[in-house]
């Protein structure tokens, strides 16, 4: 790192210097280095004997740009050239900026702003070698702050040595701040182009072309939760994640127990990472990208030691700037490794500006609106009633956006952008968004969630589609196309213009009720939106969701995957295991993973997991299922719950389901994590389950373990009083206990008319389980689609003083208006 003289320089002196190292400046800097200068100064003054590694360097100061532009007479001809600018005029935009640029570029430095440029990079050449290589890179006196990030609105250049390309590079700089794309940013955020300077950081260069880079947020970019870092990683130099020319690795960590020293990351996704931006030949002057072999995209870009040091450097980044704001900032943070010492680097920091600007007290969610139902934040899993999407990829801002589609691939032929139209290309850089703030959506082929075009459509809150792959090949221009990203993490293109409604509910002053108000949550990529709504945690958590969406295979295919007889399932078993040498071990991490996900998203609430619960002919249509399953008559009172846990037949296969939950309690440290055993017909038969899983270290009342028991059979309801001295608690499944009280098939169209909760057999058995239950101290909830659907009966359970009722989401808020009427809040 790069030192700065003994005597620190005076605020008036850094106000009057051309240059000054980064140790020298800190967040109160920005009007004098602009906000990534300042913010580079301030971690390496105060995060780096925290063990922050930030690489050392120098910025030229606003001084040394107005300077400049005075001394020769710059400002007078740039200001007359501005007078004709037309900022909706794409055409003018594009011919003032350029010659704006050119007017700086064809003016030379004074020579003092050049010998003090050269003295400072000859200082770091004496630390780090002859002609050392540095990133240079632009910083504007407006940029980074808490409500306008102005990424990328200015040029960086990479791989810089010799003070002649430094010189060069710093020059390019200054005349960045005249980029088409800047002059249209500042506009749109109100700031006059003269009152703006520009600072240019010269950072030793970190050779992450070598290894690998990324960019990361302290809070979840889509939903605005506050306790998941997001890390994103490719190989090669930042620039092709920036820019979204790769689909980027990404990586979920919990903050809370990573702070308590756990290790919890919750969400791992390989990108496809074709190709990585590399040196080329010549002392790295000139980058180009190179492709990335088939064995290499199939990898991680970084290991789980590195994605945790990362993690906790976004925390520490975070919690950092957070106190010198006085109140929360999240933050954008830019790493790169270092091929040659294997070390991370944090090469940029700047305040997250889109989530955190959001406003906290109403929540609101888009929904298509199809036939009877519709699909949404808020709803249930209705998409058979959607048609099939045209194109699907990466959701960027939980919206719905629709329109005639316009397909660009090249920067040049903007011009022929409409406004209102869906913006079709391959990837979008800042040269792009004079037109992306006219477009009704935006959808690229390339790019992850931490690229160009989905960092600018979350801040314009526009709704984007990145890393969909083929959409310029797929979309026309003039197709009307909706694009919609309100249906979890998968966003997706339908064809035509699909009606859809936004919904909006005020979340201030809402009761707080005796009874506890969960949620029905299955899907883990929509845990982090459901747990905006005002909820006491989930109440049944469906392992059956993650295992038949994310895994696909029967378990005990993994397990025995040398001897599938089934060689289309075998083969689509290696392709998507082709990272696992250990079949089984992709089941779990999978699993894991989902489940960590849930537990994150209503952390420290309590998350009740059903273990699964598919009857033998939903098992055996997994992959490679047929060969390990059973065919019944009747599968839905047949081998299914608990009694294929402890079976032969099955138990390798429920011992991967234990081992996904311990490592969440124990490793990820979610021990709000409930385990609950679905169709356990009799108390023995529980012991037995309970003793399996003990096996696998989980043992009820160990690490604050309980462990429940679904509630539906007219056996748990007789019995209960026993069941009570096997589990912690009951969650009544009102569905199956209603079918088997009434003895009908709740999936036979000829009964169906029979099928009623608020029938009074089912509402004793539910009386009597619930006295049950209090009578021997244990805790009871509902979780089955009754209260969900008839007020009626919710009224019913809260007179009988059950201590929580677990809903479908879209059902909570009405619901928990009507028990707080009920228990008179």
């Amino acid at each position: 790192m790069v030192t700065a003289a003994t005597e620190r320089t005076s605020r008036f002196s850094k106000e009057r210097s051309l240059v000054l190292w980064f140790d020298e400046v800190g967040i109160v800097d920005v009007p004098i280095v602009g906000g990534k200068n300042a913010s580079l100064g301030e971690m390496i003054r105060q995060l780096t004997k925290q063990g922050v590694r930030v690489p050392g360097g120098f910025a030229t100061t606003a001084y040394a740009y107005r300077h400049f532009i005075q001394a020769v007479g710059l400002e007078k001809q740039l200001r007359e050239l501005f007078a004709d600018l037309d900022i909706e005029d794409v055409q003018n935009l594009q011919e003032q900026g350029k010659k704006a640029r050119s007017l700086i570029l064809k003016t030379p430095f004074p020579r003092e702003l050049q010998e003090a440029i050269a003295s400072y990079y000859h200082q770091m050449c004496e630390i780090y070698g002859y002609d050392t290589d540095v990133a240079v890179r632009s910083s504007a006196t407006a940029e980074d702050l808490p409500d306008a990030s102005f990424a990328g609105q200015q040029e960086t250049y990479l791989n810089i040595n010799g003070i002649k390309d430094v010189l060069e590079a710093c020059h390019k700089c200054f005349a960045s701040i005249f980029t088409a794309r800047a002059i249209s940013y500042r506009h749109a955020k109100n700031f006059d182009h003269f009152n703006v300077a520009l600072s240019v950081g010269v950072q030793k260069m970190v050779r992450s072309d070598l290894a690998s880079s990324g960019v990361m947020f302290s809070i979840d970019t889509e939903t605005g939760f506050k306790n998941a870092a997001l890390i994103t990683a490719a190989y090669g130099l930042g620039e092709n994640i920036v820019q979204g020319a790769v689909n980027p690795d990404e990586y979920l960590v919990f903050k809370p127990t990573l702070k308590e020293g756990f290790r919890p990351i919750i969400d791992k996704r390989v990108g496809s990472k074709e190709f990585k931006l590399v040196c080329d030949v010549g002392g790295c002057r000139i980058t180009k990208n190179e492709r990335v072999t088939l064995s290499e995209q199939q990898k991680f870009a970084i290991n789980d030691d590195e994605i945790l040091q990362l993690a906790k450097w976004a925390c520490l980044i975070e919690d950092h700037y957070s106190e010198v704001h006085g109140k929360y900032t999240p933050m954008d943070i830019e790493w790169a490794k270092d091929g040659i010492t294997d070390e991370l680097f944090i090469v940029q920091a700047r305040p997250e500006t889109v989530q955190s600007q959001k406003g906290k007290n109403v929540l609101r969610s888009y929904h298509l609106k199809l036939g009877t139902g519709d699909r949404g934040l808020a709803t249930g899993d209705k998409s058979s009633q959607l048609p099939i999407p045209l194109v699907r990829g990466r959701a960027v801002g939980e919206m719905i956006g629709q329109g005639k589609a316009r397909v660009i691939l090249d920067v040049q032929k903007i011009e022929l952008f409409q406004p209102g139209e869906v913006l079709v290309t391959d990837k979008t850089d800042p040269d792009w968004e004079p037109i992306m703030k006219k477009a009704s959506a935006i959808i690229t082929n390339k790019g992850g969630r931490t690229c160009h075009a989905a960092i600018i459509a979350r801040e314009m809150g526009i709704p984007a589609i990145v890393g969909c792959g083929n959409g310029t090949d797929i979309l026309r221009t003039g197709q009307e196309v909706t694009v919609s990203c309100a249906e979890g993490e998968e966003g997706r293109v339908y064809s035509g213009l699909l009606p859809y409604e936004v919904r909006e509910v005020a979340l201030e002053n809402l009761p707080r009720t005796r009874t506890k108000i969960m949620m029905n949550v299955g899907n883990p990529e929509e845990a982090f939106s459901f747990s905006g709504i005002p909820n006491d945690g989930v109440g049944l958590a469906r392992l059956e969701f993650i295992i038949a969406n994310h895994i696909k295979a029967h378990p005990l295919a993994l397990i025995n995957y040398d001897k599938l007889e089934d060689e289309e399932a075998k083969a689509k078993i290696a392709e998507m295991t082709a990272i696992y040498e250990d079949k089984p071990q992709y089941f779990v991490d999978k699993l894991a993973q989902g489940v960590a996900r849930l537990a994150a998203a209503f952390y420290p609430n309590p998350v009740i997991v059903r273990m699964s619960d598919f009857k033998s002919n939903e098992y055996a249509n997994l992959l490679g299922g047929k060969q390990f399953e059973p065919a019944e008559e009747n599968p839905m009172i047949g081998w299914r719950g608990a009694s294929r846990y402890y079976d032969e037949k099955y138990r390798q296969g429920f011992a991967l389901e234990c081992q996904a939950l311990k490592r969440v309690r124990d490793e990820m440290g979610l021990t709000n994590v409930i385990p609950m055993i679905p169709f356990c017909r009799t108390p023995d038969e529980g012991r037995k389950v309970l003793a399996e899983i003990a096996k696998h270290g989980l043992e009820r009342g160990k690490n604050g373990l309980q462990i429940y028991v679904m509630c539906e059979l007219p056996s748990n309801v007789i019995m209960a009083e026993e069941f009570a001295e096997v589990f912690d608690g009951f969650s009544i499944g009102s569905n199956d206990l209603t079918q088997l009280t009434l003895g009908l098939d709740r999936d036979s169209a000829l009964v169906a008319h029979i099928f009623d909760e608020r029938n009074e057999a089912v509402k004793r058995m539910v009386k009597m389980a619930i006295e049950t239950a209090k009578k021997t101290n244990r805790k009871i909830g509902i979780c089955g689609q009754a209260p969900s659907d008839y007020p009626e009966f919710a009224k019913f359970l809260v007179e009988l003083g059950i201590d929580s009722m677990s809903l479908n989401p879209d059902s909570v808020l009405k619901t928990l208006l009507m028990v707080a009427k009920v228990e008179g809040v």
